[in-house]
């Protein structure tokens, strides 16, 4: 099945789902979802998860529930 893009809010209730949140990749301007037990990865809140998307120009895109953060 191809990926779609989706919103923050569908991300944000996967992520719950699987018991993830948003992280930054500590030193770069990296963004990941994490369950936050990785010491390279520093949880961030839902809002500026969501502004580091719109700078750097990405979405979220998923499939059969398996998520991706991509270019638009």
């Amino acid at each position: 099945m191809a990926m779609r893009e989706i919103s923050v809010e569908d991300a944000k209730s996967i992520a719950i789902k699987k018991g993830l949140q948003p992280g930054l990749v500590k030193g770069t301007e990296g963004i990941q979802f994490t369950k936050g037990n990785n010491a390279r990865l520093q949880v961030i809140p839902w809002d500026d998860f969501e502004e580091a998307l719109k700078i750097r120009k990405l979405a979220v895109y998923e499939s059969n529930g398996w998520m991706k953060i991509m270019k638009r």
